[in-house]
């Protein structure tokens, strides 16, 4: 199957966009756990801000990711994650790759940086995982 596939330069677009929207979101919900739970600086509290902050994030983009292919980013930039064999993607394996992604990120982001010397743009959790980002049509590739 041939996936037309977006250019290393829309993928950091997706990529600050989808950023700009997680600083809303786990700033709204920073703002809610320390509302309930006080301050979040130290001990248990901190450690359980920044799991929920983790799992807020996963819910938003496996939920995206699942319902359609696409967050808000990818949907204005006009990208899409599909399955390589054209299946439709799992929950289990969505979740698998939001793992794989935050590994990625606390590495220096060298999962995403896999992008710019993988022959594809792949990122490598979606080589690993089977995963690609498809442009959809009516996008021009960068």
């Amino acid at each position: 199957m041939l996936i037309k596939r977006p250019g290393l330069l829309r993928q950091m677009a997706v990529f600050l966009y989808d950023g700009l929207l997680m600083l809303a979101l786990l700033g709204f919900a920073t703002f809610i756990f320390v509302w309930l739970f006080g301050d979040a600086t130290q001990g248990w509290a901190h450690l359980a801000l920044q799991i929920e902050l983790w799992l807020v994030a996963g819910v938003y983009f496996v939920y995206s990711w699942y319902r359609s292919g696409q967050t808000l980013a990818m949907k204005t930039w006009r990208v899409q994650l599909v399955r390589v064999d054209g299946s439709q993607a799992t929950l289990a394996a969505l979740i698998q790759r939001y793992v794989l992604a935050s590994v990625g990120l606390i590495f220096f982001a060298a999962g995403f940086i896999w992008a710019w010397i993988d022959r594809e743009h792949c990122s490598l959790h979606d080589r690993l995982l089977g995963f690609r980002l498809r442009l959809n049509q009516g996008a021009s590739d960068d």
